[in-house]
């Protein structure tokens, strides 16, 4: 009888525990989380405004529905554009695509299959999509399928080292809105860099350059589509006569010094006063520091001034529209649908102002802009960042933005055009200083001669 009853205690007993392992595996099998990858360029590794919000969602709504994002990469576009690319065409060595990255349409071009992308229309109704600015969404399109969602947007903007600007222009008389106009911001550049190779009378040559641009290609195709003409002639570049136009003040600025050619960002030269002033993008602001270091080792405070972009006398206000969209990756229904429950919350109006103007970008829904973005400005302690807001919304009120168009060969055209125009110049830079004739008929024909050799580079 004691033996019966030990057995059937033990019968219970393992019943029991199996029922409770059984529960703990579907329990477990339920809560584990799925985990989604991201590749993105908003700030750096250890200090980004998206990488807080991230680990935001992960603690509030992503642990809610058993969603993780992890941020695999984070770097510049140019980086990004290169991983995708190689992942995209599986080379050796390659990481396998993330579930989300951020990029530009034209990368998308460039990818042997856009179709392996998800086409946000399948996952946002109509009155979700509606809630975004078109001209953005619109921008995110490639071959009628919306595969770059816009979470934040930028433009172009000068920024000015105001504290060393204003040394200029105490000792030569250039005031500060002659930097309105390219022509006049070109022309402040030459006397720029013959003002501070005057300096060392005792060191020829070595004049300051006064400007630098982020993306020159940018300058001319803006500055060609303001001017009333096409920047394209089909997948070329028409040189027309807006072209020229648009080469004459930055050729003749180039040849005098007074504009940085070397490769990089403009954000680096500006921190060590090789320049100070520059076009760059309005996310650039999380990059411009309030002090620069001189040779000596020194460090200066500095006022930055953020301004819209210059214009042509007589041109349009065009300026390049800018800021890349998030792609999702297709893959399973259970991790599409994961990566969208974090993009829609990350573009709710109110927490999608918040993560742009920390992140110095622009929202993307019309609810954002009206609702939540006046109030942010107002709150905002930096000056920078007040000044970039009031540069950013003065251009939305002025001036039009341009969207590059979709060419297939649109990143080769781009990345030729910047290689050869900064070869180019520095090496006409150098006949210039090596020269015996300085004088400005030398210097006119020496603009015209560059343009025929940069043309001939072009389209040879």
């Amino acid at each position: 009888m004691k033996l019966h009853k030990i057995k059937i205690v033990l019968t219970a007993f393992l019943l029991s525990s199996l029922l409770l392992s059984g529960c703990s595996v579907s329990s477990g099998s339920s809560e584990q989380p799925i985990t989604i990858n991201i590749w993105h360029v908003y700030g750096a590794q250890t200090d980004s405004p998206l990488n807080d919000f991230i680990q935001t969602f992960n603690e509030t709504v992503g642990k809610e529905k058993g969603i993780q994002v992890e941020v695999s990469m984070v770097s510049n576009n140019k980086n990004i554009h290169k991983n995708i690319l190689a992942s995209a065409n599986q080379d050796p060595g390659a990481s396998q695509l993330p579930d989300i990255f951020v990029t530009y349409p034209q990368t998308i071009l460039a990818m042997p299959d856009e179709n392996i992308l998800v086409d946000y229309r399948d996952y946002f109704t109509e009155e979700e999509l509606s809630a975004f600015i078109p001209a953005f969404l619109q921008a995110g399109e490639v071959k009628g399928r919306l595969v770059c969602l816009p979470v934040a947007k930028s433009t172009e903007l000068l920024y000015i080292n105001q504290t060393a600007f204003d040394r200029f222009s105490a000792a030569t008389g250039v005031p500060l809105s002659q930097l309105s106009t390219w022509e006049g911001l070109f022309s402040a550049a030459c006397e720029y860099a013959d003002w501070t190779d005057r300096q060392t009378p005792d060191q020829p040559n070595d004049g300051k350059a006064l400007f630098v641009h982020d993306f020159h290609f940018n300058y001319f195709q803006v500055g060609v589509q303001s001017l009333g003409q096409s920047f394209f002639d089909g997948e070329d570049i028409a040189f027309g006569p807006a072209f020229q136009t648009v080469w004459e003040p930055y050729a003749r600025a180039c040849l005098s010094g007074g504009v940085w050619l070397r490769d990089g960002y403009a954000t680096d030269p500006l921190r060590t006063e090789d320049t100070i002033v520059s076009v760059a993008s309005s996310a650039s602001v999380l990059y411009f520091s309030n002090e620069v270091i001189h040779p000596d080792n020194i460090t200066e405070q500095i006022k930055l001034t953020v301004l819209p972009c210059p214009v042509f006398e007589g041109g349009q206000k065009l300026v390049m529209q800018r800021g890349a969209g998030m792609c999702t990756v297709k893959s399973t229904p259970e991790r599409e649908k994961a990566a969208i429950t974090f993009l829609k919350w990350l573009t709710e109006a109110e927490r999608n102002t918040a993560f742009a103007v920390r992140a110095g970008y622009m929202p993307v829904t019309q609810e954002a802009f009206e609702r939540y973005l006046p109030e942010a400005v107002e709150g905002l302690t930096e000056q920078k960042y007040q000044e970039l807001y009031r540069a950013f919304q003065q251009t939305q009120r002025e001036y039009q933005f341009y969207s590059a168009p979709q060419l297939d060969n649109y990143l080769s055209v781009e990345n030729t055009f910047e290689d050869q125009i900064r070869r180019c110049l520095r090496g006409e830079r150098e006949k210039y200083l090596t020269g015996q004739n300085r004088t400005e008929e030398h210097l006119t024909d020496m603009v015209k001669q560059s343009y025929e050799l940069f043309q001939g580079l072009i389209q040879p």
